[in-house]
């Protein structure tokens, strides 16, 4: 597993990029805070929204151009 501090979010994402499970594993809790936050409507957390919003930060990913 990644630790933040060993490894610069570039690396982080170009292995991400390359298929590095751990990577992949670290850059989507990294940005948990953010998708649940998203995903909360009317005070209430929409898990398949969470789900949805994780999935395009999946594709994301892939789709980055560094």
């Amino acid at each position: 597993v990644y630790k933040r501090q060993e490894m610069n979010f570039e690396c982080l994402l170009l292995s991400a990029k390359d298929g590095n499970e751990d990577a992949i594993t670290a850059i989507l809790q990294m940005y948990r805070p953010l998708l649940l936050k998203y995903a909360i409507i009317d005070g209430v957390l929409d898990e398949d929204l969470y789900q949805e919003l994780s999935i395009i930060l999946l594709k994301a990913i892939k789709l980055f151009k560094i």
